[in-house]
């Protein structure tokens, strides 16, 4: 949630600098809210001084032997109009609320300008395409080759966007996840951390999943109010909802290796086919905690750190920059890493980095000792580090050999028992 300063003070301004993300602010009906909060809150103010002067003359006229019926008879008609008029303040203030959660957070100036993927801008690339000496296939047709990725099965236990891994594949979708916990724990410093997988949903209110992306959830049914967490994001940044830390605590690190779901609302009939966009997939996701001052640092290291990831496994990739149209709602600043899939002669993502300011923190309340003592909202940091399922994919691609099989990257050796080849 953005500082309401933002919107009491200079409207217009804040609604040009959220327009360059494609967002409109509904400006007058801010500004018709603010204009009847600020009228029932006088009223509410002018009730109370009203009723305690009142309730102050009960008590001397008492004194001076005084008839006090017809004051007493004042103070409780005072006070239901007092309390009519807090619940209709409450409400006024809870249309702001609402009004102010759905809108996104500001940009950072260096946001390239644009509203389409196309206005991205590739900032710079690791390593160099694979070259084949024959025509490489895609990891579906690997996947059916050697029989490890199984689609029409998953299609079977839950419909489509569902798949199913064996073998060998269900070795390396494993052995991935493994890795990279331990690179970010034994390298990088993060704590590794288990979490459920299902969360209230004021959790994903304070990351911004709510209320703008609902329809990208999966609810649970009957009287729970719980969701499946859409990436680990969500209860690590969470942990610290409705806390203060201390300075010294800072950075706050955290890694977490979580199945993650999503319906894909927006995504229809896009890759449809093949592991690129399922409903259900694993992550190592990164979140960093810190104070203003240490967030572009933090958010440089944590950038490093996924890249990491891929530097190790040997795997082209190139870091974008995201335009303000292509953005993530909660974050400032957004780079995502794009792997090379030669199957599709195609850089796609496979890690999104973003800084989020203390956007997310104000809507959880989750805040550090400043140097004066005083309470400050956290600024958060987090990013896949990195997504296991396109990791395999980016594997398996990228390593396939001519007669189908996979090649093992040297860094996932041990955890395949020393194999070189999978099948071996």
């Amino acid at each position: 949630m953005l500082d309401m300063k933002l919107f009491r003070h200079d409207i217009t301004a804040l609604a040009s600098s959220l327009a360059s993300r494609g967002f409109t602010l509904d400006v007058a009906a801010f500004d018709a809210l603010e204009e009847k909060r600020k009228s029932c809150q006088q009223e509410t103010q002018a009730l109370q001084t009203e009723r305690n002067a009142s309730s102050k003359a009960i008590g001397q006229a008492k004194a001076r032997g005084e008839d006090i019926a017809p004051l007493v008879a004042e103070v409780g008609e005072l006070g239901d109009r007092l309390v009519e008029s807090n619940h209709q303040l409450q409400a006024i203030l809870s249309e702001i609320d609402t009004l102010c959660l759905s809108v996104p957070n500001v940009l950072e100036d260096s946001i390239p300008a644009g509203l389409r993927e196309e206005d991205n801008v590739v900032l710079s690339h690791w390593g160099e395409p694979f070259k084949f000496a024959f025509e490489p296939k895609d990891h579906i047709a690997l996947g059916a080759l050697n029989r490890g990725i199984d689609f029409e099965a998953g299609a079977a236990l839950s419909g489509s966007r569902f798949v199913v891994l064996r073998k060998d594949m269900a070795r390396l979708h494993r052995a991935l996840g493994q890795f990279m916990l331990d690179l970010h724990t034994q390298k990088h410093g993060y704590e590794e951390t288990y979490v459920p997988y299902l969360v209230k949903s004021e959790c994903l209110y304070g990351t911004g999943q709510l209320p703008k992306f609902k329809e990208d959830q999966f609810e649970c049914a009957g009287d729970h109010d719980l969701t499946l967490i859409p990436t680990a994001e969500v209860p690590l940044t969470n942990l610290f909802r409705d806390k203060i830390v201390s300075a010294d605590a800072l950075p706050i690190k955290l890694v977490a290796h979580t199945p993650c779901f999503r319906s894909e609302a927006g995504s229809y009939g896009k890759d449809t086919a093949g592991m690129i966009r399922q409903h259900q997939f694993e992550k190592v996701e990164l979140v960093q905690l810190v104070s203003e001052e240490q967030a572009e640092s933090a958010f440089s290291d944590l950038c490093s750190h996924a890249e990491a990831v891929l530097q190790a496994l040997k795997l082209p990739y190139r870091r974008v920059a995201l335009c303000g149209g292509d953005t993530a709602f909660s974050a400032a600043k957004t780079y995502d890493l794009e792997v090379w899939l030669p199957g599709q002669q195609l850089y796609r993502e496979i890690s999104s980095c973003s800084y989020c300011r203390d956007f997310q923190a104000r809507r959880m309340s989750a805040r550090y000792r400043g140097p004066d003592g005083k309470p400050l909202f956290l600024h958060t940091v987090n990013g896949s580090g990195v997504a296991i399922g396109r990791a395999l994919i980016a594997v398996v691609e990228n390593y396939q050999l001519e007669n189908g099989r996979i090649a093992v990257p040297d860094a996932l050796q041990t955890y395949l028992s020393g194999a070189a080849v999978l099948g071996d």
